[in-house]
């Protein structure tokens, strides 16, 4: 969720705090006063209390939803990161195969890391799978492990193609790294007793 977005959610919390303070958005000729002011509408301690709780509840309910919205789409990525490496570290792969410049270890390091990136993938999809079953994430992310989840448009293969060796080493090495940073605020956002 974008910091427009979460500015506005705010900004109708304070909108929402105003009504309910003042009236529950009923029109009332007199405002409501805590101290019983001439010409203002008296409410009891009791009733105070219960606005404000019920208002809290509110609140409450709106940072979870917005709570649950960060880690559905800090899942999204991380899930579209991997997919999106797919082709081109196996393309990467065949290039290291047909090139006399690398030799046997790296074209199996290559292979490796293609291998490990579909493994941590599927991992990702398991965590999801069980955050969906606790409730935690909606079922949005069913689909999103394949490659046609990604821009239709956009040709990661050929893409992969255009880029030199060094320079697929470097993008992938920054993307596993944000990977592995997402995966860590994923964890301490859902169970941060463990190691936050």
């Amino acid at each position: 969720m974008s910091r427009n977005n979460i500015k506005q959610v705010w900004a109708l919390l304070l909108v929402l705090v105003c009504v309910e303070l003042c009236g529950s958005g009923r029109a009332s000729a007199a405002p409501i006063c805590v101290h019983g002011q001439a010409g203002c509408h008296f409410l009891s301690l009791a009733d105070l209390f219960d606005r404000v709780i019920q208002h809290s509840a509110r609140m409450h309910s709106i940072s979870s939803d917005l709570h649950s919205e960060f880690r559905e789409e800090l899942t999204e990525v991380i899930l579209k990161l991997l997919v999106a490496w797919k082709d081109p570290l196996w393309q990467f792969h065949q290039n290291m195969v047909h090139q006399d410049d690398f030799n046997n270890f790296s074209s199996n390091k290559a292979l490796e890391m293609s291998y490990m990136v579909h493994e941590l993938r599927k991992g990702v999809e398991k965590v999801a799978d069980r955050m969906q079953h606790l409730g935690m994430i909606s079922n949005s992310l069913s689909g999103l492990s394949s490659p046609e989840a990604l821009d239709p448009s956009s040709d990661t293969s050929g893409e992969s193609q255009a880029m030199s060796d060094h320079d697929l080493l470097y993008c992938f090495r920054r993307d596993s790294n944000k990977v592995q940073n997402y995966l860590k605020i994923l964890k301490c956002r859902i169970v941060p007793e463990n190691g936050c």
